[in-house]
């Protein structure tokens, strides 16, 4: 998976399963200050990555999050670890 279809996949995770306005999305998007994103849906987006992914999340992993950059990067790592 490139950088490019873990963010469409990202994308597709925060319309349909968080209600987020696909216009309101970018890589620079603060999940917490511009999506209103609180440590519940950050475990949720965990737990749709890994069913995306099949790779689980390490909490640790996802503790640096703040966007939506962030977040393919670290799912970017996760998938290059195999």
């Amino acid at each position: 998976m490139t950088k490019d279809e873990i963010y469409t996949e990202l994308k597709s995770v925060l319309v349909k399963s968080f209600m987020i306005d696909e216009d309101d999305l970018s890589l620079d998007a603060d999940l917490y200050a511009d999506l209103d994103f609180d440590s519940i849906d950050a475990i949720d987006l965990a737990a749709k990555i890994h069913s995306v992914t099949g790779k689980q999340l390490k909490p640790e992993q996802f503790k640096g999050v703040r966007t939506i950059g962030d977040a393919v990067n670290v799912v970017d790592e996760l998938m290059r670890k195999g």
